[in-house]
């Protein structure tokens, strides 16, 4: 089994470590009611996405 010959550094672990921070969620404005909404799904508000009306699911997804 493979073992580490020497112990990892503090400076070394932690540099590793600073790609894993968590960023806040990417936000855009809808169009047609100007409200924020994630990117590339339908506005919660007035329902639509690339300009069109959409449905809801009649059943829920599981």
């Amino acid at each position: 089994m493979a073992v580490p010959k020497r112990k990892t550094s503090k400076s070394r672990r932690d540099k590793r470590r600073a790609t894993h921070a968590i960023g806040a969620p990417k936000v855009h404005v809808c169009p047609r009611c100007g409200r924020p909404k994630r990117p590339h799904r339908v506005c919660p508000t007035c329902g639509t996405y690339r300009g069109r009306e959409v449905e809801p699911l009649r059943i829920e997804a599981p």
